[in-house]
């Protein structure tokens, strides 16, 4: 049934969350939703060496700011925790006694110099892999090749161990993806996986088993880098009794290269100058700073449609979704197998379409302070008229104020080419009759209005309004091209505007006739 679909996100906190993780987190929430269910957010930290500081609080923050809302789990509560994976330690070890106990699993005591020295001589006899199985496991040190009570002995004794898994010799095991089909795989391809470590912590291979078990996940979608592990996990289930409770699998394509070609790193963002986090983060050893979505201007609205079709498409022509229209169209059958390439300049795209949506009073305070810190006065009204004016020509707020260069400072040069084609004595005549009518003119100064005593003054000139706009334009902005001239005089004003008109009559050359 729908309302039976519980899926979860599974980070583990060893540094800031890549943008492929909130598309993983992305396509589990719209899953759930769609399906009417519930997602859960679980933090994966059993791999202390790896262990980073603030990394779980960030994940969080990150979920937080795409919108991605947590039914269940780290942060939130529920009936099922702790959703933290190290304190949950208790629970890894009883399962991973219950396998040894039932001869599925067994006590390993090899130490890192004797595994190297098996992986040497395999290398050496051109084995087929160098790794510890079915076969290999019988010239090593372990449960299986020792009697019980040296086993007992050793144990009692202190001695590290780890707890593998016992993987048949000769058997199929086999797993209908979502999103891949079928995949079949021989047993002689998995290796006897560590599921217990010496520090008494559970290798991923275990505990994401046990508790996607225990906290009745349904689907698990994840990345196609843990394709490979599938056939294990489905050996794990069947081998702790859970097989016909086992979740659905679908593993999602990769993020690749700008370019397409390999998997998405952080050189290639570093290379490109684009972020691949989706907060700004704060290495806690380095002090360095990797720069995030949020902090470089990306919306997260615009942020989360950008990833939604990356990797997957609704069948439709639609681009711009809001978060409900992708709950809505989502399919996990319609997601790709191919990995999808990373194009930032479409992800700068749908920044631009959705500052355009946005209302002009929530992106005024941004123009605003940036006024202001450069020494402009700038009114919160008149900074919602730049908005208003400009932010259909940016792809990030902060590139409004920068767009409004012409507003905030009169012209202190012309641009030449602009000059030499269009300011002849027509211009000089329209800019003169204009200036004048402005003198007289006591009405509002809005755009609408400029527009009309702009056209009625060309007219009782004698001027044609289409051949001196671009010299009107010039003598007021210093350059040839920009947004709406009326709207731009509007927010400058009447005072302001006669004073450019003036400069302009001095300082352009004035052609002779």
């Amino acid at each position: 049934m729908q309302n039976s679909v519980r899926v979860r996100f599974a980070p583990s906190p060893t540094g800031p969350l890549h943008i492929g993780g909130v598309r993983t987190a992305l396509y589990n929430y719209l899953f759930a939703r769609k399906m009417g269910g519930k997602m859960l957010l679980r933090i994966e930290d059993t791999d202390q060496n790896r262990f980073v500081p603030g990394a779980e609080e960030y994940i969080i923050e990150s979920l937080r700011w795409a919108g991605i809302q947590i039914d269940e789990g780290q942060g939130v509560g529920g009936d099922n925790g702790p959703y933290r994976q190290s304190e949950r330690r208790e629970i890894y070890q009883k399962e991973a006694q219950r396998l040894v106990d039932e001869g599925k699993a067994y006590y390993a005591f090899d130490t890192a110099d004797e595994l190297d020295a098996m992986r040497a001589r395999l290398e050496a006899a051109n084995a087929p892999a160098a790794q510890y199985n079915a076969i290999t496991r019988m010239q090593m040190r372990n449960s299986l090749t020792m009697k019980a009570d040296e086993v007992s002995s050793r144990i009692d004794a202190g001695e590290p161990y780890v707890i593998r898994l016992k993987t048949p010799r000769k058997e199929e095991v086999r797993l209908n993806d979502i999103i891949r089909g079928w995949v079949n795989v021989h047993s002689s391809a998995i290796d006897d996986k560590i599921l217990l470590k010496s520090d008494g912590l559970p290798t991923y291979h275990l505990a994401n088993i046990v508790d996607d078990h225990l906290m009745g996940i349904t689907h698990v979608i994840r990345g196609e880098e843990w394709l490979p592990s599938a056939p294990l996990h489905v050996l794990l289930y069947r081998y702790l009794g859970w097989e016909s409770t086992m979740p659905q699998f679908a593993h999602l394509p990769l993020l690749l290269k700008p370019e397409g070609n390999g998997k998405l790193s952080k050189r290639d963002a570093d290379v490109g100058g684009f972020p691949i986090f989706p907060l700004e983060w704060t290495d806690p050893q380095t002090g360095t700073v990797a720069r995030g979505f949020r902090e470089e201007g990306y919306l997260p609205e615009a942020t989360v449609n950008f990833l939604a079709l990356l990797g997957w498409n609704p069948g439709t022509e639609q681009e711009l979704f809001t978060m409900d229209e992708l709950i809505a169209s989502f399919d996990l059958a319609q997601v790709h197998k191919a990995g999808a390439r990373f194009d930032i300049q479409k992800a700068q795209w749908f920044n631009q379409q959705y500052i355009r949506q946005r209302p002009d009073a929530e992106l005024a305070p941004t123009v605003q302070q940036q006024a202001e810190a450069a020494g402009y006065d700038c009114p919160l009204e008149r900074a919602e008229k730049i908005v208003s004016l400009l932010k259909g020509r940016v792809s990030f707020a902060r590139e409004i104020f920068d767009e409004a260069s012409t507003i905030f400072n009169a012209p202190t040069s012309y641009d030449e080419t602009v000059a030499t084609a269009k300011w002849n004595a027509d211009a000089v005549r329209a800019v003169t009759a204009f200036r004048d009518a402005l003198q007289r003119y006591s009405g509002l100064f809005v755009a609408d209005d400029i527009k009309h005593l702009l056209s009625d003054t060309l007219t009782q000139a004698g001027i044609k309004q289409g051949k001196i706009m671009q010299a009107m334009r010039l003598a007021l902005t210093g350059v040839g091209a920009g947004p709406d001239l009326m709207l731009t005089l509007e927010i400058i004003g009447k005072a302001e505007t006669m004073a450019r008109l003036e400069q302009a009559l001095e300082t352009l050359k004035t052609p002779v006739s």
